[in-house]
């Protein structure tokens, strides 16, 4: 293994540097040294608009949304205030009538 840092392009271990720059013989990329480190991403959750939302803001459901494994259901235009957002599939965590709940950014827009 190489004490150089792997590909950011593909990946691959076996990097060499040229000069002031780490060349990757497999692809051919080729970065400065200063460009080490790679930054990490925060992911970035956004509504139905496009609008993107932070932790504590308030929603509005966009269609009703049916409650797997029960009758109930959320109707459209239910304000949802104090979210919180978590990773997965279902990334916002709220409280509904006091029901905790998992719930998709997608069918929702900011207040």
């Amino acid at each position: 293994m190489s004490e150089f840092p792997a590909c950011p392009s593909c990946n691959e271990n076996m990097t060499y540097p040229d000069g002031n720059h780490l060349v990757c013989p497999m692809c051919g990329h080729e970065w400065s040294t200063e460009q080490t480190t790679v930054p990490e991403t925060v992911p970035q959750y956004r509504d139905a608009h496009g609008t993107p939302l932070e932790d504590g803001d308030t929603v509005t459901l966009i269609k009703d949304l049916r409650v797997k494994g029960s009758s109930t259901v959320l109707k459209m235009g239910t304000r949802i205030s104090n979210i919180r957002l978590v990773e997965g599939d279902h990334d916002v965590d709220c409280r509904v009538d006091g029901q905790k709940f998992l719930l998709k950014s997608c069918f929702m827009k900011k207040a």
